[in-house]
């Protein structure tokens, strides 16, 4: 293991938990976006629906789910906090991707409070792993510049 890694073992642990379980949560939304029948456990009320937020006209970018751009993102974000921790180009690019995952977050965030006016839980619990990840990143930034 590098001295870059050793330095920042711990935050690169905790990245790939919160990468690991954003996975699970976008798998999760991707089957409900192509999911038939209603979700009960997500569904609330019309202030809190997933089914409003993952099958809504936002729920796609040219035909590709929203939800599946999350699991890459997360995997991504998963393989460089473990097996790239030791390579010296890995906390900009975790830095970067972080960043790219937030903008998005952000910009759906904008569209549930804003053009759906419904929340989906899962989009929500999303959206603070990758702010948690995005605050990591920017750690694991400064440590190894300070390196």
């Amino acid at each position: 293991m590098s001295q870059l890694a050793a330095r920042n073992r711990l935050w690169f642990v905790v990245i790939a938990i919160l990468s690991f379980a954003g996975m699970i949560v976008s798998a999760v939304s991707l089957q409900r976006h192509y999911a038939k029948s209603a979700s009960e456990f997500c569904d609330f009320s019309q202030k809190f629906n997933c089914d409003i937020v993952n099958r809504s006209e936002y729920s796609e970018v040219q035909g590709i789910p929203v939800a599946a751009i999350g699991v890459l993102g997360y995997a991504t974000l998963f393989f460089l906090s473990t097996f790239w921790s030791s390579r010296a180009t890995t906390p900009n690019r975790l830095l970067a991707a972080s960043i790219a995952g937030l903008c998005v977050a952000l910009y759906l965030t904008y569209v549930e409070a804003y053009e759906l006016k419904t929340w989906c839980i899962l989009c929500v619990a999303s959206q603070v792993m990758i702010f948690l990840i995005t605050v990591l990143a920017v750690i694991v930034k400064l440590r190894s510049a300070g390196a």
